[in-house]
């Protein structure tokens, strides 16, 4: 299989526009009564007259296996039968009229990060999506190796992901895997992770970043905004022991300082999240600026044992909640 196509802004103005497909029920209603009322009808030559809930879906279209140049394919759909979600479009699209139509989803909540594709110009999840007025218009993440459709690859995505270590990492880390002590943490240093632990690895706002355009694919010269997020989001949990070691890996590989703070990722993130922000956090680390604090809660020896805890919880029962005073 072909995975030599990439889709950038300039290749989207010279694709091919070809025709209208329509549900085979639609097709068969239009023939029925544009005969039935001639040009003179109340439908004229197009048989049945638009209306409101009538929408235009343009798609991009690749398939290697056609050895064909890619494509825009457009669809007429009624927004009553299909839904209003880009999702639900697509879904509709592909029981009702083109079942070659190829794209990825999972979830349909906004959790697996599987549907990210480029909708009227913008990066976002189909699931979590609404169709906006007017044609809507489908292309895969912008420069991204195109392997069919609205499908991309994601492996090199995923290998700068995996670069950052993305995982726990402590100096005594064997005695924690055995599952027999228990890492603790303070409410105020739990809440330094908010807004990093939810991204979902959508690749949305690194494909959305002109520095990724770049250098996303020069040997790591640049691992984009998702992967630095996560890295910030290691690097401050007060759990972690390998702070300065992360840091210098990501000095030592001058990733920090490609990000020129442009804001694309923050506008394009469909979690509403901020990794522009998160990697200026990052830089002044590096600068010796900004400095990790210490942990509220210092680790002890002490032996977790979980049916313990379970009887504990259980005698203390339910938590007292005082009544509020009335001013």
């Amino acid at each position: 299989m072909l995975r030599n196509l990439k889709i950038n802004y300039r290749s989207w103005m010279s694709m091919q526009v070809r025709g209208i497909k329509l549900p085979g029920f639609i097709s068969k209603l239009m023939k029925k009564k544009g005969k039935g009322e001639g040009e003179g009808g109340e439908g004229g030559k197009g048989g049945i007259p638009p209306t409101e809930s009538d929408k235009c879906v343009s798609i991009f279209r690749y398939d290697p296996d056609e050895c064909d140049p890619p494509y825009i394919q457009q669809y007429e759909i009624d927004t009553k039968e299909s839904g209003q979600g880009v999702l639900d479009i697509l879904l509709y699209i592909k029981n009702e009229i083109d079942p070659t139509l190829t794209f990825r989803r999972s979830c349909r909540e906004g959790i697996c990060g599987s549907c990210g594709m480029n909708i009227n110009g913008k990066n976002g999840l189909a699931c979590i999506r609404s169709a906006p007025p007017g044609p809507l218009i489908l292309y895969p993440l912008p420069h991204m190796y195109v392997i069919k459709d609205l499908v991309v690859d994601m492996s090199n995505f995923y290998r700068q992901y995996k670069e950052i270590q993305p995982w726990l990492r402590r100096c005594d880390e064997k005695e924690f895997k055995t599952g027999t002590r228990q890492l603790k943490q303070s409410i105020r240093d739990r809440d330094k992770v908010e807004g990093m632990y939810e991204c979902v690895l959508c690749a949305c706002c690194s494909t959305s970043c002109p520095a990724y355009w770049w250098h996303g694919n020069q040997d790591d010269r640049f691992l984009g905004p998702a992967a630095l997020l996560h890295a910030y989001r290691w690097i401050i949990d007060s759990r972690d022991d390998f702070y300065c070691e992360r840091l210098q890996n990501l000095k030592s590989m001058m990733n920090l300082y490609r990000c020129h703070t442009i804001f694309n990722c923050t506008t394009a993130c469909p979690k509403h999240l901020n990794p522009g922000k998160l990697i200026s956090k990052l830089k002044m680390m590096a600068c010796n600026r900004l400095e990790k604090e210490e942990p509220d809660m210092q680790q002890d020896n002490e032996l977790y044992d979980a049916d313990e805890t379970a009887r504990k919880t259980q005698a203390a029962g339910p938590p007292v909640v005082e009544p509020k005073k009335k001013k």
